[in-house]
């Protein structure tokens, strides 16, 4: 190989190289998601009562309902888990008196949670999403201290994308919410720009509106 040929490859070699690590910093600078070893965890069913139907993979459980699967945490009075033939869970937890269903769930990589409040909860295993009906309520909790909070007729969290989906119902105001629009409390977070001065930016979880549900 010539001289000329081999400054090339080596030009080529350092340019690909430089790629390489480029694409390693922007992997490695991915924001933080709901924590991802819960996917992997079993899924633990407690309550009073409970009855299983073999044909149709469907757990019914009443009394003290507790399902966790790693920091997933669902309680409530009762609830169906159904299991698809690719072995992912889904649930509907419903209560039935004045205590909703509740969910929390672990953010990755930091210390925050994801509470949720409905008195109807629907539990994806496989897209990872929580939807939570009636009266709905999510917070998120930094250290152990509220920072946000969103009230509506019907919220949707996507913890594999960390993004809340939310719908008001005028006809039927949950309480918080008299006008029966959503209602959302953000926190201010002070970081330090470049200049020094502290900058106010919002939670970190993204919110996004949608129209409000069609009534039967």
């Amino acid at each position: 190989m010539t001289s000329t040929s081999t400054l090339h490859a080596r030009r080529l070699f350092t340019a690909l190289l430089a790629l390489a690590s480029g694409a390693l910093v922007l992997l490695g600078s991915a924001p933080a998601l709901a924590e991802q070893a819960d996917r992997d965890k079993p899924l633990v069913l407690e309550a009073d009562n409970a009855s299983y139907d073999d044909v149709k993979q469907v757990y019914t459980l009443t009394g003290n309902v507790v399902l966790t699967k790693g920091t997933m945490l669902l309680k409530s009075d009762a609830a169906q888990v159904r299991t698809d033939p690719e072995g992912y869970q889904y649930a509907v937890a419903t209560s039935k008196g004045e205590r909703q269903a509740y969910i929390r769930q672990k953010r990755d990589n930091v210390d925050e949670y994801i509470d949720g409040w409905g008195d109807r909860i629907e539990y994806d295993g496989k897209q990872e999403i929580a939807k939570l009906i009636g009266n709905a309520r999510m917070a998120r909790l930094a250290g152990g201290k509220q920072v946000d909070e969103i009230r509506g007729a019907v919220l949707t969290y996507d913890a594999r994308h960390e993004f809340y989906t939310a719908a008001g119902d005028s006809r039927n105001a949950a309480p918080g919410t008299p006008s029966g629009r959503v209602r959302a409390v953000l926190s201010p977070r002070q970081s330090q720009g470049g200049d020094g001065n502290a900058n106010a930016t919002g939670g970190g979880v993204q919110l996004r509106p949608s129209p409000a549900p069609a009534r039967q």
